[in-house]
């Protein structure tokens, strides 16, 4: 037994003597497989996954590129805070509106009309938006006559409503049924778009929570014998 057990000391202690590394591993390896601490480290430097899992978000959406707004009054939207796109992407179409500084006189007009809330809490419409200048062509005093008369009003600005968020691709040639009960036309492709073959797209294809806008160069008359829904 004692010689047994002298061969076993000697043979240890010469493994020991011949390669700590694996002494080490056998007085610490039940702690290196518990907590194997080298390879978190290995795996996070190197990991591809890693890496490109925040990348599908903008990867994934090849239809991303025409989601944009277009046109050349887009360049004088704010670009942060109230009035950006960002922001009007999160607001309902009148309250993003009223933050917008080309509408000012739509909302008014909207407001006077009563049309805030209906506007607010529709569900998917596209709205064709005559901006501030659009509305300055109109002779005041027939402007003052319009927007203090709230039936002649609401026709007006229903007239420019569809339902429905139309894409530039649904705008091509198209003949949409307004909310007062006409119609009217758009036609174009790229960024030169036009309604009723009279108002001109400024800025199009902007988002709403619930809208798509189409700012527009004139105001828009509504068909003979069209009535707000």
């Amino acid at each position: 037994m004692k010689k047994k057990s002298l061969l076993a000391s000697a043979l240890t202690a010469l493994a020991l003597a011949a390669a700590p590394g694996a002494a080490q591993a056998v007085t610490t390896g039940s702690i290196l497989r518990v907590s194997p601490t080298p390879m978190p480290t290995d795996m996070t430097s190197e990991s591809p996954t890693d890496m490109t899992s925040e990348s599908p978000g903008g990867s994934e959406s090849p239809g991303g590129a025409m989601t944009k707004p277009f046109g050349p009054g887009c360049s004088s939207l704010p670009t942060t805070g109230a009035g950006s796109l960002e922001s009007m992407a999160k607001e309902p179409v009148a309250t993003a509106a009223s933050h917008n500084p080309q509408l000012s006189t739509l909302v008014e007009a909207v407001k006077k009309a009563g049309l805030t809330d209906k506007l607010n809490s529709a569900k998917e419409i596209t709205v064709f938006a005559p901006t501030n200048e659009a509305f300055s062509k109109i002779p005041k005093e027939m402007l003052d006559k319009v927007l203090s008369d709230k039936a002649q009003l609401t026709k007006i600005l229903s007239y420019h409503v569809v339902e429905g968020k139309k894409t530039p691709e649904e705008l091509t040639e198209a003949t949409l049924s307004t909310l007062s009960g006409g119609t009217l036309t758009v036609k174009g492709s790229g960024e030169d778009y036009m309604v009723n073959d009279e108002a001109k797209v400024l800025c199009g294809n902007i988002q709403t929570a619930n809208a798509t806008v189409y700012l527009i160069d004139a105001v828009l008359l509504p068909t003979a014998g069209a009535s707000p829904s």
